[in-house]
């Protein structure tokens, strides 16, 4: 049986999570493949207000920022997955293990976030996931984390 792979553009992603700028950090998400595995897609610029501390001369997107976008990007493939489009999904972090960083993410960087999913299925609460960050097919981080996926019932 083949899946229909599936996409979720910025008007989508905004249905599914409640982040907003500043702390949008995912422009796009391809290749859905149902609640397993999908792609992020963060185009870095300058005139995100965290690189102008980290660090005036040399921008350097943050390490939690780039976790925090491979997180909102399994948050997005599981809500389309599930259809939880308008429906209030939160999700917080439970942790955050195995996490390294291979190379900075600057500017001008394309960042493509891998995400699979190792735990969870419709209607658990806790889910797991492994994610490799790359620009230009550079691994720039990997993690593993543990979330909990929260529809208000209100």
């Amino acid at each position: 049986m083949t899946t229909e792979l599936k996409s979720a553009d910025i008007g989508m992603i905004q249905r599914l999570i409640p982040h907003r700028y500043p702390f949008l950090l995912v422009d796009r998400v391809e290749d859905i493949d149902g609640y397993q595995s999908a792609t992020g897609i963060k185009n870095v610029t300058m005139n995100e207000p965290h690189f102008q501390g980290h660090f005036p001369g040399q921008p350097i997107m943050p390490g939690v920022t780039i976790v925090e976008a491979m997180a909102q990007t399994a948050a997005v493939m599981v809500g389309v997955a599930l259809d939880l489009a308008d429906k209030n999904l939160l999700v917080y972090f439970m942790a955050i293990d195995k996490c390294k960083f291979r190379r900075m993410v600057v500017p001008g960087d394309v960042l493509k976030l891998n995400l699979k999913t190792t735990r969870g299925k419709p209607g658990g609460k806790v889910w797991k996931f492994a994610g490799v960050a790359e620009v230009d097919s550079e691994m720039a981080c990997e993690v593993e984390f543990t979330a909990m996926m929260d529809l208000p019932t209100t």
